[in-house]
C-alpha cells in the first residue's frame, strides 16, 4: 500500500473490540492499557509485505481505536504495540513484532513458532533485553471477515437433555484423516467430518453429541518444531475467535459452520473443548504473539510482584489471568462467538480449576464461573468442566457448582480397578454406578452433574488398557518420561498384540464388561472415539504430537462385533429410562413399598458390610425400580436388573416379580449376539460378565 493509498482515518469508538467492518471500512478497538501506541497493521492478499501502519490515535479506558476507511473483507492485517520495556515490572512492548489481533475472527494459516517470534531473549548476565527482529513474515495474518451468509446452525439444534446425552470424544481431523470413504482431498478437514460417510456412521452408532478437540487456532509450539513434530490435540491456543485454519479445505468458518449444521441436522449436538486456563505464547522466553506483546502484566498471573515469573498451573509455562476484567471479557466474547456464529451446543473447559482460581484459591463462586451461568446465551448451553490442574489445590472434582457437568475420572479409575481386580468396595462401586453421589449429590445437583467415561484422549485407549501395562510414548521424543506412569492397564500376559487367542477373547471379554459399566452408570457417558472399533495407539498414552495414524482412528482393521455390540448399549440405554435418571437412588422405599434400588447377592439376599470389603465378593446385582414407558409410551413401573459377574461362573437367583410379569432378556457382554427372550428361574451368568434383564408392569 503506497502513501498515496492511505485510507483516512476516523475517531471510531472503542467498542466492539477487534476489527468490525461495516459499509464504509472497518472500527478497530484494541485494548492495551500500558501501551504507549498501537498501530493497525495491513498487509497484501498473501500477508507479506509491503506493510503498512496506521497508527491507532484515540485512547479511551485502556482501548485504542480508530475507523479506518476503505478497508473491506479479506483484507490481511496485524498488530503492533509500543511501549516500556521493563521486564523487571513485566512491561515487555516490542513494536518489532507482528502481534494476532485477540479477537481476530479468521487466521491465513496455522501458527508454529519461528525463532523471529521471540521478543525477549536472554543477553550477557542473564539480563532480558528486547529481540530487534522484525517477525511479520513469519506471523500468521488476521483475515477481516463480513458476516456470514451459510445455514445458519444455531437454527437447527437438536436440544436434547442433558441427562439423554451420548458423547463421543473425538479430534476433528482425527475421524476423517483415515477414513477410505471421505475423499482424500477433505480427508482431516471440517468438511471431511461433515462427509456422509462419517456423519451416517455416528447417526447408526446413536451419539447425541460430540465432543470435539480444540479447534480454536492454537500454536506448534517450539519444543515440538524442534522435534519435527505437530501439536496434533492443539492444547496451546492463540486465537480465541478463530478457527484453526488447518482443518479447511477452502475457508474455515464456513466449513465449520456447515459440519454444525449437519451434525444438528442428525440430531447430534456440538460440544468443543476450549483452553482458557493459559495460551501458547509460553513462559518469558516464549514468543511474542499476541497477548503478552498488548498487556503482559493483565493478561497473566505472576508469582510476585516483580514479574519475574509467570504462574504455571497449567504446566505450559503461563496462566491467564482471568479474575481480571478485560480477561474475562476476552472469554466471554468468544464463548459467544462460537455459540451464535457456529452454534455450538456446549463447552469442555479445559483444566477448568484454573480458570475459576483467583490469587485466594479456587472460588465456586468466583467471577468466571457465576458470569457464565448468569449469562443469557451461555447459561443456557452444555458446560462441562476438566475439574483440576497442577496449581494449589488444583483437584476438585464435584465442587463446581451448577450448571456446570464435571469429568469424573473417580468413575474411569475405579471402573478400571475392578475390572482389573480390586475390591467392589476399595473401588467405591457402588457409588459409581449410581452416579458418584459421594462426589455430586449436594446443593440441589442431579446425576447428570458427572460425566462418566472409562478412556479419554489422554491416556490409553480402552484396547491399549487391556493390552499394555505399561506406556510406550517413545514416538514423542521425550524417551518414555511424558504421560502417566500409572494407567490402571492390564496387559493380560502379553505387551502389545498376540496371536494367542485365549489371551484375545479376554481382552475382549472385558473391554466389553467396562463398557456395559460405563453404559448402564448413573450419570453422562462419554465414549472415546475409535473404542467402540477397537482403536489401538500402541501404547502410546499421550499422543498429543502424533498427527499421524498413530493417533488418528484406524478404520482399516476394525472390530465389527464389538461396534454391534456398542450400538446394542447405547439403544439399550436409551430405551431404558431407569439407566438414566437424574436423581440420586438411595435405597428409598417407594409408593408401591418397593425401594428405588437394591443390591443382591447371587443367592438373593442383600451383601452386608463385610462383603463390600471382601476382596472374593466380585458378584452381584443391582435392581433398578421406577416408572418407565413401555414400546406403546404408555407409563409403566418398570424395572432393571443388573448382574455383575466379575469372578467364575455363577448362578443368580432372580428377584421374585408381581402377577404375571416376566424378566426380559436385555444383554449379556459375554454372548453379545444373544438375541433378547424372556427368563424365569435362575440366570447363570458366564465369568466376567455383565447381564442386564428388564421388566414393565
Amino acid at each position: 500500500m503506497t502513501e498515496a493509498k492511505i485510507p483516512p482515518v476516523g475517531v471510531g469508538r472503542p467498542w466492539p473490540l477487534g476489527v468490525t467492518i461495516d459499509s464504509t471500512g472497518v472500527n478497530v478497538a484494541v485494548y492495551a492499557p500500558q501501551a504507549t501506541a498501537v498501530y493497525f497493521c495491513l498487509f497484501g492478499q498473501d500477508g507479506q509485505q509491503p506493510e503498512h501502519r496506521l497508527s491507532l490515535p484515540y485512547h479511551q479506558d485502556g482501548i485504542w481505536h480508530a475507523h479506518v476507511e476503505g478497508i473491506a473483507a479479506g483484507m490481511r492485517y496485524g498488530l503492533r504495540a509500543e511501549g516500556p520495556f521493563r521486564p523487571d515490572e513485566g512491561l515487555v512492548f516490542n513494536v518489532e513484532k507482528l502481534l494476532i489481533d485477540p479477537y481476530a475472527r479468521a487466521l491465513d494459516r496455522p501458527v508454529a513458532h519461528h525463532d523471529l517470534m521471540l521478543g525477549t531473549t536472554l543477553g550477557e548476565d542473564d539480563q532480558f533485553e528486547a529481540d530487534p527482529r522484525d517477525s511479520a513474515s513469519v506471523v500468521p495474518k488476521g483475515i477481516i471477515t463480513s458476516a456470514p451468509t451459510t445455514a445458519d446452525p444455531t437454527s437447527n439444534r437438536p436440544g436434547h437433555e442433558l441427562a439423554d446425552l451420548v458423547i463421543y470424544e473425538t479430534h476433528l481431523k482425527g475421524i476423517s484423516a483415515a477414513h477410505p470413504a471421505v475423499p482424500e482431498e477433505l480427508r482431516g478437514t471440517y468438511a471431511g467430518m461433515a462427509h456422509r460417510a462419517v456423519i451416517e456412521y455416528l447417526q447408526s452408532l446413536g451419539v447425541t453429541a460430540v465432543e470435539l478437540l480444540p479447534i480454536q487456532s492454537f500454536i506448534d509450539d517450539e519444543f515440538l518444531v524442534d522435534k519435527g513434530l505437530r501439536n496434533y490435540w492443539g492444547y496451546q491456543p492463540m486465537a480465541w475467535f478463530a478457527p484453526d485454519p488447518r482443518y479447511a479445505h477452502v475457508d474455515a468458518t464456513d466449513e465449520l459452520r456447515q459440519l454444525v449444521y449437519t451434525l444438528h441436522e442428525a440430531g447430534i449436538e456440538v460440544i468443543v473443548d476450549v483452553v482458557y486456563n493459559h495460551n501458547g505464547e509460553g513462559n518469558g522466553l516464549g514468543p511474542t504473539l499476541s497477548l503478552r506483546g498488548l498487556d503482559n502484566t493483565g493478561y497473566f498471573r505472576f508469582t510476585d510482584d516483580e514479574h519475574h515469573h509467570y504462574i504455571n498451573d497449567s504446566g505450559t509455562g503461563n496462566t491467564l489471568a482471568v479474575e481480571n476484567p478485560m480477561v474475562l471479557r476476552l472469554v466471554l466474547d468468544s464463548l459467544r462467538y462460537w455459540a451464535q456464529t457456529f452454534g455450538v451446543d456446549g463447552f469442555r473447559f479445559d483444566l477448568a480449576t484454573a480458570v475459576a482460581r483467583s490469587p485466594q484459591g479456587f472460588e465456586p463462586q468466583g467471577s468466571f464461573l457465576q458470569t457464565i451461568a448468569q449469562d443469557p446465551v451461555l447459561g443456557e448451553l452444555k458446560l462441562i468442566a476438566e475439574p483440576w490442574d497442577l496449581g494449589p489445590g488444583g483437584y476438585q472434582v464435584g465442587n463446581f457448582p451448577a450448571p456446570f457437568a464435571q469429568w469424573n475420572d473417580r468413575f474411569r479409575d475405579g471402573v478400571r480397578r475392578i475390572w482389573r481386580g480390586d475390591s467392589l468396595g476399595e473401588a467405591n462401586f457402588g457409588s459409581l454406578l449410581l452416579g458418584s453421589a459421594d462426589l455430586f449429590d449436594h446443593s440441589g445437583r442431579t446425576t447428570t452433574a458427572g460425566i462418566n467415561f472409562i478412556s479419554a484422549h489422554d491416556g490409553f485407549t480402552l484396547r491399549d488398557t487391556v493390552s499394555y501395562s505399561h506406556k510406550h510414548n517413545e514416538a514423542n521424543g521425550e524417551e518414555n518420561r511424558d504421560g502417566h506412569n500409572e494407567n490402571l492397564s492390564d496387559n493380560f500376559g502379553v505387551e502389545g498384540a498376540t496371536d494367542d487367542a485365549g489371551i484375545a477373547q479376554a481382552r475382549s471379554l472385558r473391554v466389553r464388561g467396562m463398557l456395559t459399566t460405563l453404559f448402564l452408570a448413573q450419570g453422562v457417558p462419554m465414549l472415546l472415539a475409535g473404542d467402540e472399533l477397537g482403536n489401538s495407539q500402541l501404547g502410546n498414552n499421550n499422543a498429543y504430537a502424533q498427527d499421524n495414524v498413530l493417533g488418528w482412528v484406524d478404520w482399516s482393521e476394525t472390530d465389527q462385533e464389538l461396534t454391534r455390540y456398542v450400538r446394542r448399549l447405547i439403544d439399550l440405554r436409551g430405551r431404558l429410562p431407569l439407566l438414566r435418571q437424574r436423581g440420586f437412588l438411595h435405597g428409598q422405599l417407594r409408593t408401591d413399598g418397593f425401594p428405588d434400588v437394591r443390591w443382591l447377592c447371587p443367592d438373593g439376599t442383600a451383601p452386608t458390610a463385610e462383603h463390600w470389603q471382601d476382596p472374593e465378593f466380585r458378584s452381584l446385582a443391582l435392581q433398578l425400580r421406577g416408572v418407565a414407558q413401555d414400546p406403546r409410551g404408555e407409563a409403566l413401573n418398570g424395572s432393571v436388573l443388573i448382574i455383575f459377574n466379575l469372578s467364575a461362573q455363577c448362578e443368580f437367583q432372580l428377584p421374585s416379580l408381581e402377577g404375571e410379569a416376566q424378566w426380559r432378556f436385555e444383554i449379556d457382554s459375554a454372548d453379545p449376539q444373544r438375541s433378547t427372550g424372556t427368563v424365569s428361574g435362575d440366570y447363570v451368568a458366564a465369568a466376567h460378565s455383565v447381564v442386564v434383564l428388564s421388566c414393565h408392569g
